[in-house]
């Protein structure tokens, strides 16, 4: 991930400077080469500037030739050079203070110095540094690809200066293309705190009803306006042992969540955890492509069954709600399909009506945990997940009201601040007046223009 955000600052014209650890492996020969105690750093580069799927790091690879290689040993110092410093280290916090403290010995006074991690606190990374150092760190956490995904998570520390976090969401906007969120220093921020509280709620209904993982991705990909790769295929992309420890932290370090138990692990993840097959960087996941080819000269893939633990060829799949959706072009339209008194006995209508009421309950209950308003946590999941909508919006498409009823139905905590507000007579989160789009201001008790769309015209 790091080489592409390396890629992706070279592509706004920056000099990028990329360091990364020697290996651990090295010859005696190889120990005075550099070629040799860079070659992982290297390495992560050629791969940036090679892969091409889904899409190229770099607009144009020629800009790679702004991007010098280095490793932590050898080139340290030379981040006194640098105006914004960046950590993408392996999530331990350990690790991260070693990182913090050389940085805080090496850079120059007035230096943004920003980490990327999805869920560490801000506040424990910060401890004991110096006092510049602490006014001018934050976390800045995108989300992978860097230069596809929109999502700027900024996460300021007890002592961050309000400029520089002004700053960072004006350069994030205007010349990253990003869209900043604010987020509180809770774990897991907010994108991840709530999408992958929505993946874990997938993973125990598929489970719980019985459902192939080719329909369900299916049942949660385009059909309810999120990316084809659905839930599963999602996993196998992110890393099933990243996703995993996301997941785990939540668990851990929320132990009032009310919906503690989704976070529980489920004997097929346990599986391929021991097993190593950690989805697509390890070629074996939830599913698999073979090196066999089938009479189209196509490469087999295989899917997991969850109860037997084997793999097989994935199947088409077909399910009447599946199909009904595909006869509807409207979102809204697709998303009360699920709802439909015609399909209450269909297992995958099953699937998507719980786990959308799980999530509505959910985001409620989020706010003001992770965030102040409930655009934010909207933006966070559009932005970060790439879903066409997020939490409340799908909600307003079901109606709040109805919405509500059904979740409180199914066993779920519903926050009280959604019945104030319904019993206010405010019927939707959202609403559009004067060709602006508003949000319903949970404080205020009153609907507000969405901040930065204030120059914005709704044709529609």
């Amino acid at each position: 991930m790091c080489s592409g955000f390396a890629a992706h600052f070279s592509n706004i014209g920056l000099e990028v400077l990329l360091l990364d650890i020697v290996p651990f492996d090295l010859k005696e020969e190889e120990k005075d080469n550099p070629a040799a105690r860079n070659r992982i750093v290297n390495a992560a580069l050629k791969t940036a500037i090679k892969n091409r799927k889904p899409v190229s790091a770099f607009y144009d690879t020629a800009t790679a030739a702004q991007i010098t290689t280095g490793n932590f040993t050898d080139d340290f110092e030379k981040i006194a050079d640098c105006d914004w410093i960046i950590e993408v280290v392996i999530e331990r916090l350990d690790i991260k203070k070693q990182i913090f403290e050389k940085v805080d010995q090496y850079r120059k006074k007035g230096s943004l110095v920003t980490s990327n991690t999805s869920g560490i606190p801000i506040n424990l990374m910060s401890e004991g540094r110096s006092e510049d150092f602490q006014r001018h760190f934050c976390g800045t956490h995108f989300f992978n690809p860097p230069r596809i995904l929109r999502l700027f998570e900024i996460i300021p520390g007890p002592q961050t200066d309000p400029e520089v976090i002004d700053f960072l969401f004006m350069y994030a906007d205007r010349y990253l293309g990003k869209r900043a969120v604010l987020c509180k220093d809770t774990p897991a921020f907010i994108a991840n705190r709530v999408g992958v509280y929505a993946m874990a709620k997938i993973f125990q209904l598929t489970e719980e009803l019985g459902l192939p993982i080719e329909l369900v991705d299916k049942l949660t990909g385009k059909a309810l306006g999120r990316p084809n790769t659905g839930t599963f295929a999602l996993g196998d992309l992110v890393g099933l042992d990243t996703a995993v420890k996301v997941i785990k932290g939540i668990k851990d370090n929320c132990p009032n969540d009310e919906q503690a138990d989704t976070f529980e692990m489920p004997k097929y993840l346990d599986f391929l955890l021991e097993n190593k097959f950690f989805g697509n960087k390890t070629k074996k996941g939830f599913f698999e492509r073979t090196k066999q080819k089938d009479d189209n000269g196509r490469r087999i893939k295989l899917a997991l069954n969850l109860q037997t633990m084997e793999y097989h060829p994935t199947q088409r799949v077909k399910s009447p709600v599946l199909g009904a959706t595909k006869q509807v072009d409207s979102l809204k339209g697709r998303v009360r399909t699920f709802f439909k008194d015609q399909f209450k006995e269909d297992a995958g209508a099953q699937l998507v009506r719980r786990s959308l009421l799980g999530l509505f309950a959910y985001a409620s209950n989020r706010i003001p945990e992770i965030a102040d308003d409930l655009y934010s946590i909207d933006d966070g999941l559009r932005s970060g997940f790439a879903w066409e909508v997020g939490p409340f919006e799908y909600w307003d498409m079901v109606g709040v009201a109805e919405g509500t009823k059904m979740a409180v139905a199914e066993g779920y905590q519903v926050a009280d601040w959604v019945q104030e507000m319904l019993d206010a007579g405010h019927e939707s989160f959202y609403k559009v007046e004067n060709n602006q789009q508003l949000y319903y201001d949970i404080e205020a008790k009153a609907y507000k223009v969405i901040p930065g769309t204030e120059e914005f015209i709704v044709l529609d």
